[in-house]
């Protein structure tokens, strides 16, 4: 059998088009899927710091037509990307209740749920109360989700999924990887990644 890991933090908008699109390859392909949240903010800080100088000084060719090509996608996608303050998010709060909801079976759902609240809805996600919508939208008990991302053992998860991308190889989000170390990175990679895992079948 195939095997996916599919390495992703919900503040990133290309990041959002990949989890939406995924499911149906993984329908098709049949492959084990390993979902891992991580820290983009801490994969960019230890391997892609580029990024900063990038985001503070854009050319505005390069961005006007960027900004054109995410809502292509997003229309091709069925969803909506908007433009959320503040950008970017401290999304530390929302990656750790992935892990707690990841606990209980509800990865995906509060996940999706967390997309359509900041990218969507245009709600800050950094804010306790935002994470509590979207804990109650996808079906989890806000309490219990908060309180259990508050934990050690799963701040220290995040940070090891972080660390474990960094190590092999990844500079961000979403970063996928077919049985083991066929690395595939980015929203418009998923057809390379369908072939793969196709071919690995």
């Amino acid at each position: 059998m195939a095997k996916l890991e599919f390495f992703f933090d919900c503040s990133s908008p290309w990041t959002y088009l990949a989890f939406t699109r995924i499911h149906d390859i993984i329908a098709r392909t049949r492959a084990e899927t390993v979902w891992c949240p991580i820290l983009v903010g801490g994969v960019f800080n230890a391997v892609n710091k580029d990024v900063y100088d990038r985001r503070a000084n854009p050319d505005p060719r390069k961005a006007s037509y960027s900004g054109k090509d995410l809502q292509d996608w997003a229309r091709l996608a069925g969803i909506e990307i908007g433009k959320p303050q503040p950008f970017p998010v401290n999304a530390v709060l929302e990656m750790r209740c992935c892990l707690a909801a990841q606990e209980k079976g509800k990865l995906i759902p509060f996940a999706r749920e967390a997309f359509k609240a900041y990218w969507g809805d245009l709600q800050d996600v950094g804010k306790p109360e935002v994470i509590a919508q979207v804990c109650r939208a996808a079906g989890l008990n806000p309490e219990e989700i908060l309180a259990r991302a508050a934990a050690q053992d799963i701040k220290d998860k995040l940070r090891a999924n972080t660390e474990e991308l960094i190590a092999r190889g990844g500079f961000g989000s979403p970063t996928m990887f077919v049985n083991g170390d066929d690395m595939y990175f980015g929203n418009d990679r998923l057809p390379l990644v369908e072939a793969a895992l196709t071919r690995a079948q």
